[in-house]
């Protein structure tokens, strides 16, 4: 058997279509969406994440605004800005780039943004209505796993669902997306003994733990749907997921790759938070 692709960036186009639409719908009413996006320091990897966002924003018709700060900048400067842009009125999302540089209380920054502007969905307000099973924002990756499923009617009632990861953007919030579809679902992490016992009865297996090729074809339930959340670099340079593919493709039902899966779908559902914040503006 080999696993059938899901394909995260033909996903992506198709639901960036509806998107263009909705904004070009909002413009029309006299408001443009707009997100800004934060980025502290010189970091390679959060530079070409900033990028992609602000380059996804142009293709869907938001307005974007990048606010760009050296590494050794003053906490305060950020908050300043933040305060300032929870204010104005032309901007609908903020999102602060993380990793940030040590001087920094990431969770007070994160705090800072609005909740109403809170499009990562990483601020406790929205944290707590997810718990509650009321989302506001739906943080952006299990968001966009989510999507993933459903466009495969990958039917989550009553099926085991695995989650290899705790992190408060992934796995936790994961976690309840997939309770609130009914599905039975045990979360690992680092102190779990015998992962494999547990990834092996996986109907659905998301791994999301920051670990190269850790979940290998050998740990797979035979046609189980297999979700890749990892990015990793290899020492060749080339990237690659928590999930062994070349084993696990013959093993599973259903697999996304990397990279072209569910990176893809985070920033497609970061542009939906927006959108959907403007809506929210006017009452839509």
């Amino acid at each position: 058997m080999t696993a059938k692709i899901l394909d995260g960036n033909v996903l992506s186009t198709r639901l960036r279509e509806a998107l263009r639409i909705r904004t070009s719908e909002l413009t029309v009413q006299g408001c443009q969406p707009g997100l800004a996006v934060i980025l502290v320091g010189s970091d390679p990897a959060s530079q070409v994440y900033v990028r992609n966002k602000i380059k996804a924003c142009e293709t869907v018709g938001l307005l974007s605004e990048k606010y760009e700060y050296p590494a050794d900048t003053r906490p305060e400067v950020v908050f300043h800005r933040i305060a300032a842009l929870n204010n104005d009125p032309s901007i609908h999302g903020i999102l602060v780039q993380l990793p940030l540089p040590p001087q920094f209380d990431a969770d007070a920054v994160l705090a800072a943004i609005s909740p109403e502007k809170d499009v990562d969905g990483f601020h406790a307000e929205n944290v707590g209505a997810l718990m509650q099973g009321q989302p506001h924002f739906i943080p952006c990756t299990p968001y966009g796993v989510m999507q993933m499923l459903k466009s495969e009617n990958v039917n989550l009632r009553g099926a085991e669902a695995v989650i290899v990861g705790r992190s408060n953007i992934v796995g936790k919030p994961m976690a309840m997306l997939l309770l609130g579809a009914s599905a039975t679902v045990t979360v690992c992490h680092s102190q779990t003994r015998d992962l494999a016992l547990h990834t092996r009865r996986a109907d659905v297996l998301v791994a999301a733990v920051g670990r190269a090729k850790m979940i290998t074809g050998d740990m797979i339930k035979p046609g189980a749907t297999v979700i890749d959340v990892g990015i990793n670099r290899q020492a060749d340079g080339k990237l690659c997921g928590d999930v062994d593919f070349e084993t696990a493709k013959e093993v599973a039902g259903l697999i996304t790759p990397v990279p072209g899966g569910v990176g893809p779908m985070t920033i497609t559902m970061l542009l939906t938070n927006a959108i959907e914040a403007a809506e929210r503006t006017i009452g839509k």
